[in-house]
């Protein structure tokens, strides 16, 4: 039975930082691609960012390139997103996903079986 389950959300003021974690099980971790995905109150689901199987390459969102980072261990089956510089806008419940295929990282949740229950993070101004 696939799992995903994400932790380290919490409330910060804006400028702090988070490290998100998702616990993978169930699935041979190491064959997938994975991604974050995030969605706020009245909003769609939207893409953060995703990571190759083998841990590159990486593909993120252009509204957090550059203060958001993806990684992942996979002799731990965790992914991790390490958000930096966070922002009002940043406020969302975030969720971790697991790809169809080992390739490249992608950004449409159509391309993602499995996922995780989410984690809030709120931003506070």
């Amino acid at each position: 039975q696939v799992q995903l389950v994400e932790s380290g959300g919490g409330l910060v003021q804006a400028g702090g930082s988070l490290r998100l974690s998702c616990a993978a099980s169930g699935f041979t971790f190491s064959n997938y691609a994975m991604g974050w995905f995030r969605q706020a109150p009245g909003k769609e689901r939207e893409f953060v960012a995703a990571i190759g199987w083998s841990g590159g390459p990486t593909l993120y969102a252009d509204s957090v390139r550059g203060r958001f980072s993806c990684s992942r261990d996979n002799a731990m089956n965790t992914m991790y997103l390490q958000m930096n510089s966070l922002r009002g806008e940043d406020t969302a419940v975030y969720f971790c996903a697991a790809d169809r295929t080992k390739g490249q990282p992608r950004g449409r949740t159509l391309f993602y079986d499995h996922w995780g229950q989410g984690t809030q993070v709120t931003v506070s101004s």
